[in-house]
């Protein structure tokens, strides 16, 4: 028996976007493209579940990658005592264009009058058709929102120009997708080729 798929979908655009490397320290350096766990984020900006769960599959990069150093005066909790703040100091990405495709999954297969997957694909597109949002989206970072976060454009397409691969990359941060525990997981030499990057490779 073949298992149906629930097929998902959207686009985000910006200025600025932070996809952090971990092997970067205290001057975080971004990937060159989205990890599977911040497109992840995106998708559950829109829509959530406890039963069901959006795991992305292929990203099509629709802008040239450029780097640019970014500073923000920083006050968190890790700041040393006595200091009101400092300066954090980081490389991003800017201008930035995804599509962004998947499925939603599920913890247990659909029983009769109960399909979980059905259920978050459904609400999933018909909010994000709509511009309702659970909370408001990010490009890695907070302060990194999308100048566009919607439905696939027809006039953006994959940079074919963008070839490269990317030797390690963060996968994801917890064993499950929802109500998970820290564990990262990474995948190794991941190529971008024509623009397009497939998490499963």
């Amino acid at each position: 028996m073949v298992e149906k798929a629930y097929p998902v979908s959207f686009e985000i655009a910006g200025p600025a976007a932070m996809f952090t490397r971990p092997d970067t320290g205290s001057s975080p350096v971004s990937y060159p493209a989205p990890t599977r766990s911040s497109l992840k984020s995106m998708f559950e900006s829109v829509a959530m579940s406890k039963t069901a769960y959006f795991e992305p599959q292929k990203v099509e990069i629709c802008s040239p990658i450029v780097f640019h150093k970014y500073s923000t005066n920083y006050r968190g909790p890790l700041r040393k005592s006595g200091k009101p703040n400092f300066q954090l100091f980081s490389t991003v990405l800017e201008n930035v264009c995804y599509k962004v495709y998947g499925v939603v999954k599920a913890y247990e297969p659909p029983r009769h009058g109960e399909n979980p997957q059905h259920r978050l694909q459904a609400v999933f597109q018909r909010r994000l058709q709509a511009g309702a949002l659970f909370v408001t989206p990010f490009l890695g970072l907070k302060e990194f929102t999308p100048s566009y976060f919607g439905p696939l454009r027809d006039f953006t397409a994959p940079d074919a120009a963008i070839n490269l691969v990317i030797p390690s990359m963060l996968s994801a941060m917890y064993d499950r997708p929802t109500d998970g525990k820290v564990a990262p997981r990474f995948l190794q030499n991941v190529e971008i080729r024509g623009g397009v990057m497939f998490f499963d490779q």
